[in-house]
């Protein structure tokens, strides 16, 4: 029987905790909050250079807020929605096939920690869909 899919995210988590990788999400909704709520104080205030200065401000206040924070994956992969982690299950599925395991303690110490390139190609899933479904910037080890 093919890992469920809390093993599977068990098993990103306790690769991402073994390697201490860390990643920072961009927020650029919240960025763009920031921007549009200081250009429109900036407007109230002074008409349209208000909303000029306002942007310029509000554009560097959200960059600086929003500049990424880097966490433990192990947070992040907690965090996702449903659908983000069938799409990562789907995705460290293809790297394991069809192993037949029987629970948690297999798929981890038997088969994934156990082999070197198995590791490293679950890893590699992991961090190819950090970064592309979440746009996010990975460290190790830090």
């Amino acid at each position: 029987m093919p890992p469920q899919m809390d093993d599977v995210m068990r098993l990103c988590c306790e690769l991402s905790t073994n390697q201490q990788i860390k990643a920072a999400v961009k927020s650029s909704a919240k960025g763009a909050i920031i921007v549009g709520t200081i250009a429109y104080a900036g407007g109230v205030v002074a008409g349209p250079p208000g909303i000029a200065a306002g942007c310029v401000v509000g554009g560097l206040q959200g960059c600086w807020r929003t500049s990424g924070e880097f966490l433990p994956l192990t947070k992040i992969l907690m965090e996702l929605l449903p659908k983000d982690k069938q799409k990562l299950y789907d995705e460290v599925m293809v790297v394991l096939g069809s192993f037949d395991c029987s629970d948690m303690t297999q798929l981890v110490t038997d088969l994934v920690m156990g082999n070197t390139t198995l590791k490293q190609q679950v890893t590699d899933a992991l961090i190819s869909y950090v970064k592309r479904e979440l746009k996010a910037e990975v460290q190790y080890g830090h």
